[in-house]
């Protein structure tokens, strides 16, 4: 755990506690919401092929879950931790023009 809160710059272990609720109540929640979407957008196996179904969720999915991520980081208290946890994600995909 030190090491984690020293690489993270956490000062103690309800911080850290509070961050892994908020990353799994995120990729529930952006999974659940995930297919909902799509069949509002009718978006199904049968238009897109199955093929193009998965690679179309797993965009919308990601994200939807960026979003997610910095929401809930706020509702927590835990905002600054997140977005910034967000930018660097985004700089290595290569999306940093959108972040600085």
């Amino acid at each position: 755990m030190k090491k984690l809160k020293a690489r993270w710059g956490i000062d103690n272990n309800w911080q850290i506690a509070i961050i892994f609720l908020v990353f799994s109540i995120t990729g529930s929640t952006a999974s659940y919401i995930g297919k909902p979407i799509l069949s509002y957008l009718n978006i199904t196996t049968e238009s897109f092929g199955t093929f193009g179904y998965w690679v179309t969720r797993i965009i919308l999915l990601f994200t939807v879950y960026q979003f997610l991520l910095v929401g809930f980081g706020w509702l927590f208290g835990q905002h600054q931790f997140f977005w910034n946890f967000e930018k660097k994600m985004l700089r290595r995909i290569g999306l940093k023009r959108f972040v600085d």
